[in-house]
């Protein structure tokens, strides 16, 4: 099939490739020319056999680029991922504001009515798939009174983690498609058959919205869970929060699966936090009578103050080791450890942070309490100055006669009880 994608960021570019890697002719635009280019990728994305970039991917690749109206002449399903941002106080690396808004939508809409309107002028009929994420009702309101009769709008949004977006198109847990139009539906399953043979749920597009937020923000409401058990844990004699959540995973059926089910740091990723505090925006346009998705941001935010207090009660100068969300990544969006960084400087304490992902240099340390933000495997190894103290709630770092290392989610040794 001909296939264009406009928006090449972190979700259209990787879509791109591995479409065009199942045989279609993709043609890309973006707003930003210097990303129509097949040279380099600017952020760090594994690609189809484990490698640590998409570039080789993306140099092999037929990916063509044009101008807006070029992949309308060109294709016949047009995909659209344009950011839906939110503003850096409601991505979850600062203490949560009393306000509440919605996602910011300029971009969106912006992206398709000058689409629309290329699609008018053209006089061709192309089926037209939304992927960015929105709340529920958002197509509806906001998109549909700015396309014409030409365009067959869907809703498509993929689960997907940034830096394995790539990998998480081709094996789905299934692809969730809001409908409009039947015949627009048969299109793009036709072309998922082509790519994987994951579920292909239809639904309304209103549905498929709901789908999407709820999904993200489940797995915040895990996170929440298992870190509330890795408190009492690490409060707890003779208890340990992996064996607790080992125990847990066991019960595959009624409690669904053991994903997310650790304890550690908070939820992170441009995508979690801030879908918990725009659906947060929401239950209170709604007037819900409880607002779940405030107290999911809520406990997020004390744990994450739980673990800055753990740092406070030892008189050493604060490190937080890791900027960015997830492990050997170098996405900072919604990352607990930024949140952590925030707390402390909101209490008066100076705060360096560091990663070997983001900082070109490792600074000198002195001996320093040192909390582990971010798993990645460097510092399971890293050269801990002799008398600090490591707060680690990964339970990765060895204990050494050289420095402390609180393991969190691990309680204190009962006393024997003689029998």
């Amino acid at each position: 099939m001909d296939i264009g994608m406009v928006g090449l960021g972190k979700l259209g570019l990787p879509i791109a490739l591995a479409i065009d890697m199942h045989g279609h002719h993709v043609m890309g635009y973006d707003i930003n020319p210097a990303v129509m280019q097949k040279n380099t990728c600017s952020y760090r994305e594994a690609g189809p056999n484990g490698e640590s970039s998409l570039e080789p991917v993306l140099q092999k690749s037929n990916l063509k680029f044009g101008s807006l109206a070029e992949v309308v002449e060109h294709s016949e399903i047009i995909y659209v991922a344009v950011q839906t941002p939110h503003e850096e106080r409601y991505e979850g690396i600062t203490p949560l504001p009393y306000e509440r808004v919605d996602f910011d939508y300029t971009h969106l809409c912006q992206a398709v009515f000058n689409l629309s309107e290329v699609i008018n002028a053209a006089k061709k009929e192309v089926v037209v798939i939304i992927v960015s994420t929105v709340l529920p009702g958002t197509l509806r309101t906001r998109l549909v009174p700015l396309i014409n009769q030409y365009v067959k709008l869907c809703y498509n949004p993929s689960f997907i983690a940034m830096g394995t977006a790539f990998h998480d198109f081709l094996s789905p847990e299934y692809v969730l498609f809001g409908v409009w139009d039947e015949g627009a539906a048969e299109k793009a399953e036709t072309l998922y058959r082509t790519i994987h043979d994951r579920p292909f749920y239809r639904t309304s597009v209103e549905n498929a919205e709901l789908v999407k937020v709820a999904y993200n923000t489940f797995i915040g409401m895990k996170i929440v869970f298992a870190n509330t058990l890795m408190e009492i844990c690490h409060k707890t004699e003779g208890t340990n929060i992996d064996e607790v959540t080992d125990g847990l995973k066991l019960a595959n059926d009624r409690l669904i699966s053991g994903r997310y089910m650790s304890g550690g740091m908070g939820d992170g990723g441009g995508c979690h936090p801030r879908d918990n505090i725009a659906l947060s925006w929401l239950a209170k346009n709604l007037d819900l009578s409880f607002d779940m998705f405030e107290s999911l941001m809520v406990g997020r935010e004390n744990q994450a103050a739980w673990l800055t207090d753990l740092m406070c009660q030892h008189q050493l100068p604060k490190v937080i080791l890791g900027r960015s969300y997830k492990p050997e990544s170098a996405i900072e969006l919604g990352s607990p450890s930024l949140l952590c960084h925030n707390l402390l400087a909101e209490k008066g304490h100076s705060v360096t942070m560091y990663d070997p992902y983001i900082d070109p240099v490792m600074p000198d340390f002195e001996p320093s309490v040192f909390l582990i933000g971010t798993k990645h495997p460097e510092f399971a190894e890293f050269p801990y100055p002799t008398g600090s103290v490591v707060i680690d709630p990964w339970r990765y770092v060895k204990q050494s006669d050289g420095f402390k290392v609180i393991s969190v989610g691990i309680g204190p040794e009962p006393e024997k009880v003689e029998a």
